[in-house]
């Protein structure tokens, strides 16, 4: 066995790396849980089907992936130069930083709690604020008693703790199966780019709208194509007039003194999956494929 060395700058390389990362871990896997929840629990006094964050998501898996790793590695070196005798379990520097670790974790809690009572006392809804608060209180608990049995055994070198493997293991198997559940209800990278896409089209039919609403108060009836808005208003363009995903020219028919219609290929539906809605989504709600969107226009008073 080897006898302990001056490993400060490594031992504090370690646990610093590892706080860093578990901060992040413990976050992400609550971010997760706390999405879960609120994917499969609506609030009927929120506007939309549920307070589900896609974006947040998205943020807590990416963290996952990356803080995970990097934490249950180091963890595992921690672990390893321990049992081997090369960190002596009684350093001072062990002991500062464990302690160290132990008090930015619960800073951090502390403050995630705080928000999701604050939450609740804003009116969330009562199973939603004991579900997420049992979710902190676990992932919390976890990280402090773990952190303080392990700064507490007796004996590090040559000894195999059960507890710690434990912890170990445990944390690692909850860790992917939060991962993989995320994973489940998250939108595709590639129906994010098309929705995003579909948005951008939705985007340029606002400022189209809103020209040929223009042209109507101002000549008392719709112009007679694209082109004409292009021509009158400045900040319509060429970019403006097609889908630049595929090239394609809107397409733009009257059907009647003020009523017309605008018309693309939409790669995805809004209809159906309001929390991925914009603010375009109620003017211009759009089915998958070709679709032509009417709007009405009126004189302006």
């Amino acid at each position: 066995m080897k006898q302990p060395e001056n490993n400060t700058a490594k031992f504090a390389f370690y646990y610093m790396l590892s706080l860093i990362a578990l901060i992040f871990a413990a976050l992400a896997t609550g971010m997760i849980i706390f999405q879960i929840i609120n994917k499969n629990i609506a609030d009927v006094i929120i506007q939309r089907v549920s307070d589900f964050s896609p974006s947040q998501l998205k943020f807590a898996i990416s963290a996952l992936i990356i803080s995970a790793p990097i934490f249950y590695i180091t963890t595992w070196q921690i672990c390893k130069n321990l049992f081997t005798g090369a960190f002596d379990k009684d350093s001072g520097v062990r002991k500062w930083l464990t302690y160290f670790v132990l008090l930015v974790s619960s800073v951090v809690m502390l403050g995630w709690l705080i928000a999701i009572v604050n939450n609740f006392l804003d009116g969330e809804l009562t199973v939603k604020f004991i579900l997420k608060a049992a979710t902190a209180i676990g992932i919390s608990a976890a990280i402090f008693t773990f952190y303080y049995y392990d700064i507490k055994r007796e004996k590090a070198a040559g000894k195999k703790d059960k507890i710690i493997q434990f912890y170990f293991y445990a944390s690692l198997a909850a860790v992917i199966i939060v991962f993989i559940a995320g994973l489940f209800i998250m939108e595709s990278p590639q129906k994010t780019r098309d929705r995003k896409m579909d948005n951008a089209i939705l985007e340029n039919f606002d400022d189209l709208n809103r020209a040929i609403g223009t042209y109507y108060s101002d000549n008392e009836k719709l112009p007679a194509n694209l082109d004409r808005i292009k021509s009158e208003f400045s900040y319509i363009g060429d970019k403006d007039l097609k889908n630049l995903a595929t090239g394609e020219k809107y397409e733009y028919k009257i059907k009647s003194e003020n009523i017309y219609e605008l018309c693309a290929t939409f790669k995805t539906s809004n209809k159906k999956d309001k929390e991925y809605n914009n603010y375009q989504d109620d003017d211009w709600p759009h089915d998958v494929g070709y679709q032509c969107l009417s709007q009405r226009v009126s004189k302006s008073k």
